[in-house]
């Protein structure tokens, strides 16, 4: 009979998460992994698998507690504009680019690996779609309270916010300008999300 495992999953998860998302995958080695989860390695592949099944569970997990979040922004927002706003802003409005340099870790990982790797890319497609689902959501309910244009197409214009926001996220990886990264950003909604 199988031992009772003796660890917190979702700490272990947690940190080695911290750890990928720093050193990328491929920087990643199974000493930081089993330095950062506490684990031996018979333990640590003996719960979650090889380097390659972990990080994809610890891309999932990241990816879906983002949806969570911005479904709940949704829900708890005054208005559907400030989820946009927050969308674009929230991974640049850091004054020091330290959060900006860190950048995300599913856009981060679509750059390394998704042209190698069809299980990275057909999880940054799932969750680039339930992304754009929220985000037209928030256009159509911006455009109900007369914040955003009504010509606009929802579909499409949460496509351009989405995309907008991934350039920001790439300009931030690379360490430009804080300041420079925050009027960027006003000026992509400016153009995005015009006020009728």
């Amino acid at each position: 009979m199988p031992r009772p495992r003796q660890f917190d999953e979702q700490r272990v998860l947690s940190a080695v998460q911290a750890v990928f998302w720093d050193k990328g995958y491929v920087g990643t080695s199974l000493e930081d992994l089993l330095a950062a989860s506490g684990l031996g390695k018979g333990s640590l592949y003996g719960a979650f698998g090889d380097k390659k099944s972990l990080f994809l569970r610890v891309l999932r997990k990241y990816d879906e507690a983002n949806d969570h979040m911005l479904r709940a922004w949704l829900e708890q927002a005054d208005r559907g504009i400030d989820v946009i706003r927050n969308f674009v802003t929230g991974p640049v409005c850091d004054p020091s680019g330290e959060q900006a340099r860190r950048g995300c870790l599913l856009a981060n990982t679509a750059m390394e690996l998704s042209a190698s790797t069809t299980e990275v890319a057909a999880e940054a497609r799932r969750s680039y779609a339930s992304t754009t689902a929220a985000l037209t959501d928030a256009v159509r309910r911006a455009q109900r309270e007369g914040d955003v244009a009504p010509h606009l197409d929802p579909d499409l214009t949460a496509r351009a916010v989405l995309s907008g926001q991934l350039g920001l996220i790439m300009l931030g990886r690379i360490g430009q300008d804080p300041a420079a990264l925050s009027l960027t950003a006003t000026a992509l909604l400016d153009g995005l999300v015009p006020a009728p």
